[in-house]
This record gives structure tokens, sequence and C-alpha cells, in this order.
């Protein structure tokens, strides 16, 4: 017979939980095995009940636990009850010295006595103090305020079939539903139909029945989910809905910060995936940066990713042919612009972060006139990305990161009509000079321009290392005209490492500003805000700090 008991200690318990449950159980399948089940508020101890030496112990950590269900067995004969713990702990790569999360569950069968709801309420009690223990071990990053999220969260998850290779759906269906089940999070499915589907959705959503918006596809969907809860009348509050992210496209930059924000080595494809499921499913929320985005028609967007103009945004539209292979798009888009490299004329000015480096040369104030201008350290930490997600080409089949051609007033609304939505103070408007403590630089050729509020551009460009999703910085790089091809490639191969602004090119600059303006004078040109080709022409922007909510680990 089993055996259960509580040490009922106030000195062990927090937040309701009693600080050591002990019992013994048999295996669900012989009940010849019989283990020893010990769990703290750390950690579930299981050891095998043997007679001979050298017993086996196993231990696992309630960080990596999503979930425990109890739960009555399949044959009306069986007095015994059932509880499950489901775990996602790190093991060793088969042939590889990285680390990924693996699922493992136990399961573990209580037979206290004859009576089958007594042992289902024993089991309940376990799978409850496993389920209470875990969430107060959902792993956190030091110096982070976080929330968490409602218990059952209720999830509007979002998919774009399209995406990527087209896999979303299926991924989803793979990796993703069985782990929300484990974690007992009720969803909604919703498959998005058209460009700007998901946009419509939530701006029109009753949100107060859902504790979270989750996102399937890559970054472009999000964009749409994020513009179209600025839409509504009541932004202030439809844009603190927590957000959720799972890597279902080519980029997937933001699903590679968060993974990065997690303080857990690289990961890619499903491994990817299965990380941003398991942070999903722990449910902590933190803050995140939103940049507001005016462009010359006076149209205003709101982006959380990236502002880029030049061979960034030029072989993120142009790779939409090779949407098929999935990420490696980016790199063939990146060879095939390469072998023809092209350079733009523009302007560029900034709000430099205070304290922030001296401006590069060929660079002024605004006002008064700048000391003997300095490059920055091209050793400081933070580097960018030059890859991001992209959108499909008019023609292509549907998917919510295409643009179907660029944004226009017709298919986005301007935000920047209601009097109530977030004011830009550091913006003077594209029809006056940048105002004093601005850097401006003097016509200049480019190569790129690139704004990015996120430590990766894509899973495998680790554009910005230093960056957090909620540090109020745009991570400004811009590389100017006389760089060599192979020089180029060379930073885009050191990206990959986070390890671009150690290459010490003289063509390279990067900047942590607050705000910018970018004045294009080559008459034709691409410019992208999330990988969603915009309007040509000129553009400003400014961080609005934490102005959403990020589900985030």
């Amino acid at each position: 017979m089993e055996k259960g008991a509580s040490d009922p200690d106030p000195s062990r318990q927090r937040n309701g939980f009693v600080g050591v449950l002990y019992g013994e159980f048999t295996d669900t399948l012989n009940d010849r095995l019989r283990y020893s089940v010990s769990l703290t508020e750390s950690a579930l101890s299981i050891q095998r009940i043997s007679s001979s030496p050298g017993r086996t112990r196993m231990v696992f950590n309630l960080t990596d636990c999503v979930g425990c269900r109890a739960y009555r067995g399949p044959d009306a004969v069986d007095v015994g009850a059932y509880f499950t713990a489901y775990f996602y702990p790190f093991k060793r790569r088969w042939m590889s010295a990285g680390v990924s999360r693996q699922r493992v569950e136990q399961c573990f069968r209580v037979a206290l006595v004859q009576d089958p709801l007594v042992n289902l309420r024993e089991a309940e009690r376990w799978a409850q103090a496993i389920r209470d223990a875990s969430g107060l071990q959902a792993p956190r990053r030091d110096g982070v305020v976080y929330t968490e999220l409602r218990r059952p969260c209720r999830a509007m998850i979002l998919v774009n079939p399209s995406s990527g290779r087209g896999q979303a759906l299926q991924l989803f269906n793979s990796h993703i539903e069985g782990m929300l089940t484990e974690a007992s999070v009720p969803y909604k499915l919703v498959i998005t139909e058209h460009q700007n589907h998901a946009r419509e959705l939530v701006r029109k959503a009753d949100l107060s029945q859902w504790d979270a918006l989750v996102i399937m596809s890559g970054d472009g969907l999000l964009f749409e989910v994020i513009n179209g809860l600025m839409d509504r009348e009541d932004w202030q509050e439809a844009i603190q809905t927590p957000l959720g992210i799972l890597p279902g496209g080519s980029g997937n930059a933001l699903a590679a910060s968060v993974h990065h924000y997690s303080q857990l080595p690289p990961a890619w494809n499903e491994e990817l995936l299965l990380s941003c499921g398991f942070i999903l499913c722990k449910g902590l929320v933190g803050s995140l940066d939103l940049v507001s985005v005016r462009l010359a028609s006076r149209q205003r967007l709101f982006s959380f990713l990236s502002l880029a103009w030049g061979f960034v945004a030029d072989v993120d539209i142009e790779s939409e042919k090779y949407r098929h292979v999935g990420a490696i798009r980016f790199l063939m888009g990146t060879l095939v612009r390469l072998a023809s490299l092209r350079v733009y004329k523009g302007r560029l000015a900034y709000l430099p972060v205070k304290g922030a480096s001296e401006p590069p040369k060929g660079s002024t104030r605004a006002n008064p006139p700048p000391p003997t201008p300095q490059r920055p350290s091209l050793c400081s930490s933070l580097p960018c990305r030059l890859a991001p997600n992209a959108s499909p080409k008019p023609d292509s089949r549907h998917s919510a990161n295409s643009n179907h051609g660029a944004i226009t007033n017709s298919s986005i609304n301007a935000v920047n009509s209601k009097a109530a939505s977030p004011a830009d103070s550091l913006l003077p408007g594209l029809d006056r000079p940048v105002p004093e403590g601005w850097t401006v630089v003097r016509e200049e050729d480019f190569v790129l321009v690139l704004a990015i509020y996120q430590s990766h551009l894509a899973e495998d460009l680790w554009t910005a290392p230093g960056a957090a999703a909620d540090d109020g910085v745009i991570h400004l790089f811009y590389v100017t005209a006389g760089i060599s091809r192979p020089a180029l490639l060379r930073l885009f191969l050191a990206m990959e490492k986070g390890a671009h602004l150690a290459c010490d090119c003289p063509h390279l600059v990067y900047q942590r500003v607050r705000a910018l303006r970018l004045e294009p004078s080559s008459l034709q040109g691409m410019i992208t805000v999330d990988g969603e080709m915009v309007e040509y022409g000129p553009v400003e922007a400014q961080v609005h700090p934490g102005l959403a909510r990020l589900i985030c680990g």
C-alpha cells in the first residue's frame, strides 16, 4: 500500500505551498516496481525501492516542469489513480556539444486504499503541489521584473499556415499542442486567411476573453497584431495584453531574441520552437519596447523589431522568391545582392543615448558644432542583424508576413489621428529641422542603415548581443560606401556569433539612440519596418520604453 505524507512546518511554506511532500507509489505498468517520491520547493526526487545495492535516484528540477495532471485509469475495475508530471530538461544534443530541451514525463500510480475517490484526491493533491511549486520555479533573469499569466491562461493562438516553408500549422500540431495540454493552457486556434486578417481580428476582438495573444508565424504576423491593438480606441489597455511568440516563419527574429534573453545557448528550427513553447507554458511576462515610426504620408506604425534601408531591406524583400527553402533564403539573397552591391545617398540624424560615445567622422551635432568627432569604439558590446524576416511578393500565396507591395493608406489605418495615442515627444516632424542635441550625419553614401531593438535579426544573426526587450534603446548601425564585398560578407558571417563589431571595420558605425530620422536622396530604394516594406521616403522614429508586454523567460 502506498504511503503519503506532508511536512506542515510553516517555515517551509511559500505562497501557500507546503515545502515537502513524500510518498511511495508504484510504476504505472508494473505494480512490483515501487518508488519513493519526494517533492521540495525546487525539485521532484524519485528513487526506486529495491533490495539490491546502488539504487537509482533521479532528480528533476521544477524549473523544467510545465505541468502535472491527475486522472483515473482507463479500466473501471482499477481503484488506483494516477498523476503525471511533464518536464523539459536540457540534454546534450546528439553528436553536438550543445544542449536543447527534451520532453520527459514521470507517471505514478496511487492506491492508498480501495476507494478510488480517495486515491484520486491524493493524486490531485500531488498534481496541484507540483504545479504550484513549478510555477514558483519559473526561470527568471536577474534584475528583470516579471508578472505571471493568469492560471489557467486563456490564449488566442494565431497561426499563419503559409509562413516560412508553409509548415507552421504542422509544427504547431506536432510540437506545441501537446505541450499546452500538459501545461493546462486552454486556447483557441485561429488560422489567418489573408493579409491583415490578424490586424482586423485583434482590432475588433473582445480582449477580456483572453489572457494572452500568441503568434505562431514569422515576425510579420506579430507586426499585424501590435498595430491592430494600437488601432483600437482602448489601445492603452489593449497593448497590455501579453504577447507570446512561437517561431513558424523564415526569420523568427523575436523568437530567437526571446530564447536568447532566457540566457540559453543558441537554438534553431524545432529546438527553438520547443524552447519558445516552454517559455510560453511557464507564463512569465516582461516589458517590451515599441518604436513609433512616422512616414512622409503621415502614417504612423508601431514596430517591435527593426527599421531598415539599403542592403538589409533589399535582401529581405528580394529573397521572397526563395521562401520555399526557409531561413536559408536570407543567405541566398545576401549572396545575390553582394554580387551587385548598391549604394544609396541620403542623410541620417539621431538622438544619442545620454552618455553614449561621441559621433563618428562625418557627423555633426545639430546645434552647436561638435568637438573633434571620434568614431565609437567598435569593441563596445551590442551588434545588429542583417537579414530580417521578409514579406512575400505580390503574387505569392497568402502569408501574414505578406506586403503585397508597400504598406499604403488603404491597407493600414493611421494611428496618429488618435489624440490619445502615445505622443512622440522626441520627434520634431519631418517638415522641421531636428532639435538641438541630435547628431546629424552629413550627406553620405550608405550601403545600409539598420535600426534594431532586439538581440537577433534572424535565428542565426545575433545582431545586438547586449540588447534587451525593454532596454529603451534603438541600436543603430550603418555601413558607408567604400566597403568591399568580402569585407561586407565577413561582417555578416561574424554576426552569426555576435562578433561583427569586433571586426574593426572602418565603414561600420554603431550608436545607441532614442530617436532617429532617415532622409533618402536616391530616387529608388526600399525601406522595411519589421520586415514589411513601407512607402519609400523620409522616415523618423522614436522608442517608447515598455509600452507592450511580452511572454519571456
